[in-house]
């Protein structure tokens, strides 16, 4: 009979032929030069295969290890929420700003390997072809359309936004022949490959004609997706059923609370100033920045480097493999932000962490030094690395392909907490950088929250009491509470509209992390460090699943 880790090889070999792009973000070569069926025919396959898989794992029989147990559970959850996503007809209007087709038929390109002509002509390879998979969404949509499954107005129009832009002359397409040049590829493949651009820019362009033309017309004009949709994605990202109210209401509650600790931050940085003009000091005084886009890599590379020197073999086991972690800036036209991507299963692509901050020359460092430690280490550089490491107790399948926010997010925001409380943020500018992004993952809450499922906000509110909420309502909180730029305001809204559930998983996450660890304190085993070990040796896995692993 076959046991959990042999079915679960079996599943990613399987998984990788049928969607040729998870193969790249894996790191598993032979599928570069392939994509992903996206067409009605494409999304029936991968039921099917999802409908195989699980009635493999239901045939299995009686266990006592600890592990396979583990494996069993996982990889069936983790299948029963695809199949929830199909058979609840998201693929059928997956349109948004930061993770949907639009996004990842160009995102992939950044995880292909680009070290040998062989390898630039497998991205030649999917830049010509890049129709058929755009032609396949298109169909999709439009099936979508047919059943009413559209997505709303404002997520289209982000979209159209940025086809434009991989459209243009700053594309980021024209910046793949600059750099197989610079890379010593041959003129004939520089010369195929520029071709190949304009190819896959002119796909970019029917796409964007065809969300312009056809489905804008259909879009909906409503941001929030209602109860229903709001409560089956938020239970996706974070494996555990919420009171929507009461956390509603822990969210404004974190909210003016961790203002209130800014406001006593901004007067340790200098009491003769307003929290305003503190505020204005912090992104323009040449003491809290980085004055070009290389300073600022090199200040992000040696804070990883400091961390890492400074906790590995005290509070984390950090294997050889992840202790080392790229650090660059991500191509332009994407949500802005910072995100992490994944070493290959063999490490032959290290973990990177991307700053998407297109245009920018200039960078204020007071909340990057805690999205560093989120990003990079102790946060998703360790998680993620010691979850690709992990081959004696993981399945394949968990190692490589399983992700819950709720459980990734709220590491990461508990290790921005913990560098704090162990003196790593002790200079004042930088605690009130670790409170923005504290309170940014607050706003998240009740911004996500409330408009989607249509929550007044509350009459003790510090803005807009008993109002509805509005799209520029939420716009001004992230403006004015998170301390978000006006771009990066309006791009952080647009995304938590159009990835329901998502954006509360970064806070939620957090707050099941710090109340397990608190209730670990009275056990006999309990160190920080076998805390760590016991969240991070886990692997992804929902919140109520976690409290089990770590607790017993």
């Amino acid at each position: 009979m076959p046991n959990i880790f042999e079915i679960s090889t079996e599943y990613i070999d399987e998984l990788v032929s049928l969607q040729p792009m998870a193969a790249t973000y894996l790191g598993i070569r032979g599928y570069n030069d392939q994509w992903n069926d996206f067409s009605p025919a494409g999304i029936a396959a991968d039921r099917a295969f999802c409908a195989k898989y699980l009635a493999r794992i239901s045939a299995l029989g009686r266990s006592q290890e600890r592990w396979e147990l583990h494996g069993r559970r996982v990889l069936r959850q983790d299948i029963e929420q695809s199949l929830a996503k199909i058979d609840g007809g998201e693929p059928y209007r997956d349109i948004n700003n930061i993770f949907s087709p639009v996004q990842n038929l160009r995102d992939v390109f950044d995880m292909m390997p680009q070290a040998t002509d062989a390898d630039w002509l497998d991205v030649v390879a999917r830049l010509n072809t890049l129709e058929a998979p755009i032609q396949g969404y298109i169909e999709t949509l439009n099936v979508g359309r047919g059943r009413g499954l559209v997505s709303a107005r404002r997520q289209v129009e982000a979209c159209i936004d940025q086809c434009a832009t991989h459209v243009g002359l700053d594309s980021y397409f024209n910046t793949l022949v600059n750099t197989a040049r610079e890379c010593g590829s041959t003129p004939e493949t520089v010369a195929l490959l520029a071709e190949a651009a304009e190819a896959a820019k002119a796909s970019y362009a029917n796409l964007g004609t065809y969300l312009q033309d056809e489905y804008l017309p259909d879009a909906g004009e409503a941001d929030g997706v209602g109860p229903d949709r709001y409560k089956t994605a938020s239970y996706s990202f974070l494996l555990t059923h919420l009171d929507f109210e009461e956390t509603y209401r822990w969210g404004w509650d974190e909210v003016i609370s961790l203002r209130i600790r800014m406001v006593e931050v901004a007067k340790r940085i200098d009491p003769d100033l307003s929290f305003e003009e503190v505020v204005e000091l912090l992104e323009t005084d040449a003491r809290f920045l980085a004055q070009s886009p290389e300073e600022f890599l090199e200040i992000m590379k040696a804070t990883q480097a400091e961390a890492l020197e400074k906790l590995s073999g005290t509070h984390f086991d950090v294997p050889s493999e992840i202790e080392h972690v790229d650090v660059k800036l991500a191509p332009p036209g994407g949500a802005l932000g910072a995100y992490y991507t994944s070493p290959s299963e063999d490490f032959s692509r290290a973990g990177c962490v991307w700053y998407s901050q297109p245009g920018k020359t200039v960078f204020p460092l007071s909340d990057e030094i805690s999205t560093a430690y989120h990003e990079g280490f102790p946060g998703h550089h360790l998680q993620v690395g010691m979850q690709v490491c992990l081959g004696e107790s993981l399945t394949r399948a968990h190692r490589l392909a399983i992700w819950y926010s709720g459980y990734g997010e709220g590491w990461a925001l508990y290790a921005e907490q913990f560098m704090f409380e162990e003196g790593f943020m002790d200079a004042p500018h930088h605690e009130f950088g670790m409170l923005m992004g504290q309170i940014m993952r607050a706003c998240r809450v009740v911004i996500d929250i409330g408009m989607h499922l249509g929550f007044g906000i509350p009459q003790d509110a510090p803005v807009h009491p008993g109002e509805a909420w509005t799209f520029e309502t939420a716009v001004e909180l992230a403006e004015t509470y998170a301390l978000l730029a006006p771009e990066y305001a309006v791009s952080e809204v647009t995304r938590y509209l159009g990835w329901p559930g998502q954006a509360i998983s970064y806070k939620i996450g957090q707050k099941a992390i710090l109340d397990i660890r608190e209730e670990a304190r009275d056990r006999d085993w309990f160190t920080l460090k076998e805390f760590h070990a016991r969240i991070v040796g886990s692997g992804p896995v929902g919140l109520d699943y976690l409290r089990e692993i770590v607790l017993g």
